[in-house]
């Protein structure tokens, strides 16, 4: 788990007004709640309390110290008392990591009958936090902001919702995304300003050819092959075709000598992500789909055809989602099943979607491709299981890159799947597929998305708006009209 390499610094501001005594409760308060929210069992990183500040040199230090912690992801601040604004001016204006405004209180309730001045001066979140709030946009920087007691559980879900997301940001700062021969040829929406992206989100995207995974290829040993393969056997359905002595059994073998190639050839080069594109094939057997479908499962992000958009957001997805039930996989939008309300998308690719969307245990099977020119590849056959889900991409837009989000509905397919040798998913756009997929075209989607069971909105909120990117939402309430109306707005906005 990623998450428990990291941390949340938690600083509280203050002032000297009130006195010494003030000050050692407002600590004295901060340190209770760190502890009750370390002790919830809500938060899936570790939060930190890093004292109370009093002035602009302790706000400063404290934020200064924050960036460059390599543990640390983001920073919660909270204003117990009156804060003057302008000490934290210095601080933010260098300060770049996710922040979260945690506006809140040390006691739940108002003691009605022995309230007086002192508790007056000193709980005074509600006076403090206004403050805090509006230099943070006077000076224009995002932030999440979230309200009410800190022992509510409906608190806790939101800061944990936060730190998910800052953890997959810091994740992507350092992400390193191979791309394995170039972008499919003439493909326009797979493609984008990789400078801007290193610039804007981080993603670092380097080009190798197929030669350099060939040369791991061949130094893998056939006694590496068959403690693979018997891993395949215990973990799938084997085709008859596919097992020891059968016609494709090779194919298999083959298969494995490309993962095992790929896997050590990312590790060696610290790749979080990586792309194929049937295209470049030079050397290989066959096209590596069993390999980025296991790999994918492992937490590596996937894209096709040099998709390397997709494949680090899918990578941050993963990483969003570590402990959470439901899945996350690369994905493509195939063929329509049109059926009035319940028309639906029939999702698949070629060979690489995620075993991490299914409940069944996958059949490894080997049948022809007929693209590619290489022989017949392995892959796991599945249906991936129901449940309400997130797709979707980022895309580049010229001026800014902007991140389509689609709420869908898997459902389950109305008759077996006996003859499609892919895995695949069936879904519903919300609102319908006749407003879903007018409005994800409108927008300019891709025909690859990163999806996921496991994510909500708010995820992608927070995500955006830590990136500081362009956010279009696709969900039961869009309405055509007013979806063309945000977009006019977004140009205005982003010119």
């Amino acid at each position: 788990m990623i998450f428990n390499e990291l941390e949340v610094w938690f600083v509280t501001g203050a002032q000297l007004l009130y006195g010494g005594d003030a000050v050692d409760a407002v600590d004295a308060h901060s340190s209770a709640i760190v502890k009750g929210l370390n002790e919830s069992g809500k938060l899936p990183v570790k939060v930190v309390y890093k004292g109370t500040v009093n002035s602009s040199a302790e706000v400063l230090s404290a934020l200064s110290a924050a960036n460059n912690d390599e543990k640390c992801i983001g920073v919660i601040t909270w204003m117990h008392t009156f804060s003057p604004a302008k000490m934290w001016i210095k601080g933010l204006q260098q300060f770049k990591k996710p922040l979260l405004h945690l506006h809140t209180q040390f006691n739940k309730e108002i003691p009605w009958g022995d309230i007086d001045m002192d508790f007056m001066n000193l709980n005074q979140s509600a006076h403090g936090d206004r403050e805090f709030g509006h230099i943070v946009s006077r000076m224009r920087k995002n932030r999440k902001v979230v309200v009410g007691h800190w022992q509510d559980e409906k608190v806790q879900q939101k800061m944990a919702v936060w730190m998910r997301v800052a953890a997959a940001w810091a994740d992507a700062q350092d992400m390193v995304i191979v791309r394995f021969g170039d972008n499919m040829n003439c493909v326009a929406v797979t493609d984008g300003d990789r400078l801007e992206a290193e610039l804007r989100l981080g993603y670092h995207v380097d080009y190798y050819g197929i030669g350099d995974l060939v040369e791991y290829q061949d130094k893998v040993t056939e006694a590496d092959i068959d403690a693979l393969v018997a891993e395949y056997e215990a973990l799938y359905v084997v085709a008859d075709n596919c097992k020891k002595g059968a016609k494709d059994y090779n194919q298999v073998r083959e298969a494995a000598r490309e993962e095992i190639a790929l896997r050590r050839f990312l590790k060696d080069k610290g790749a979080k992500a990586f792309t194929t594109n049937f295209n470049a094939l030079h050397g290989l057997n066959q096209l590596p789909g069993l390999a980025c479908q296991r790999l994918m499962a492992e937490g590596y992000g996937f894209g096709a055809e040099g998709d390397w958009k997709t494949a680090a957001l899918v990578r941050t997805f993963w990483v969003m989602a570590q402990g959470l039930p439901g899945g996350t996989s690369f994905m493509e939008d195939y063929t329509y099943h049109f059926d009035g309300e319940k028309s639906a998308i029939l999702q698949a690719h070629m060979l690489e979607v995620s075993p991490a969307l299914t409940n069944d245990k996958p059949r490894l099977e080997v049948h022809p491709l007929g693209i590619g020119g290489k022989a017949d590849p392995a892959r796991l056959v599945f249906v991936a299981h129901e449940g309400a889900g997130i797709a979707a991409t980022i895309v580049d837009m010229g001026n800014r890159f902007r991140m389509i989000v689609n709420n869908v509905d898997a459902i389950k397919p109305k008759a077996p799947l006996s003859k499609l040798p892919v895995a695949s998913a069936l879904w519903i756009p919300q609102p319908n597929l006749e407003i879903g997929a007018a409005a994800w075209i409108l927008a300019g989607g891709t025909h690859h998305t990163a999806f996921t069971y496991a994510l909500t909105n708010e995820f992608m909120e927070d995500y955006a708006d830590i990136a500081g990117i362009e956010l279009l939402t696709i969900n039961k309430d869009t309405t055509i009209n007013a979806f063309k109306f945000e977009i006019k707005v977004n140009e205005v906005y982003y010119k």
